[in-house]
């Protein structure tokens, strides 16, 4: 059986819904979508969502909000924020996240009662909530007006070089060469800086190239071969971990939201 909770927050909040075990959908706009264990989300206050949690599912749920001076990028976030496998690509952080909050579904505990001082709390909400934006941002997945993703030279000139070409063979030896380091340091450099390696942001930055090329009407092979996949097979398999659904089902519904978007 499946049971049913609505996502609500104010206006200069976001919730957070972390699934640390099992699964759930959520209904937005009439859309569905999956999501599995060790995914994040953000929601924004803009829209109430449903979610649909499966049997045996342990989901977080934690209200956060922005400091004042962060307070304007709120407005810069989709009404709903996902980061697709945060407990593979970002452990620590999804250790923090599991602790901040009540949870819906079954196997929940009250741990986050244990955590004691208001100001642990409100450091580890902090780490948790700047980590799943990075990740998201890092990925590719962020507006162009977003504010700068480094505040390092070196990395900025990679950024702008796979933004400009992200269907180019974007080796680790080629990024480095962008960067004027070598392999090894530009590789360390970037992880400690960013938490995230640089072939997880390339792919981000080509599935949302492929999301606008698809919205286009171009065909899934050209879009594949458009990004630098040399398979359709391997792009969507990697659409699909991104996004949550098979590049032909997310044309399909991104043409059903132009249509019903026009009639209105």
């Amino acid at each position: 059986m499946r049971s049913t909770d609505v996502i609500a927050v104010s206006q200069d909040c976001v919730t957070l819904v972390y699934i640390i075990a099992g699964a759930m959908s959520v209904d937005s706009y009439g859309e569905q979508t999956e999501y599995s264990a060790g995914d994040a989300l953000l929601f924004t206050g803009r829209q109430r969502h449903s979610i649909l949690t499966s049997d045996h599912a342990f989901i977080l749920v934690s209200t956060l909000r922005f400091t004042e001076a962060a307070a304007h990028l709120l407005e810069l976030l989709p009404d709903i924020l996902n980061v697709r496998n945060l407990a593979a690509d970002e452990p620590a952080v999804a250790a923090l996240a599991s602790q901040l909050g009540p949870t819906l579904g079954h196997g929940g505990n009250d741990q986050y009662d244990q955590l004691g001082s208001s100001i642990v709390c409100r450091m580890m909400a902090n780490t948790v909530l700047v980590s799943i934006i990075r990740a998201w941002v890092l990925r590719g997945c962020a507006p162009s007006n977003w504010p700068s993703r480094t505040n390092d030279p070196f990395f900025d000139r990679v950024v702008e070089a796979i933004h400009a070409d992200p269907g180019a063979e974007w080796s680790l030896e080629r990024l480095a060469q962008v960067s004027a380091m070598s392999r090894s340091a530009f590789a360390a450099r970037f992880r400690a800086a960013t938490g995230t390696s640089p072939a997880s942001y390339v792919t981000g930055v080509r599935i949302r190239s492929a999301q606008e090329l698809l919205a286009s009407g171009l065909g899934i092979s050209d879009v594949s071969r458009a990004i630098g996949y040399e398979s359709d097979d391997g792009f969507s398999r990697a659409f699909r971990r991104y996004v949550g659904k098979t590049p032909s089902a997310w044309r399909l519904d991104a043409k059903k939201r132009a249509s019903a978007s026009a009639i209105l």
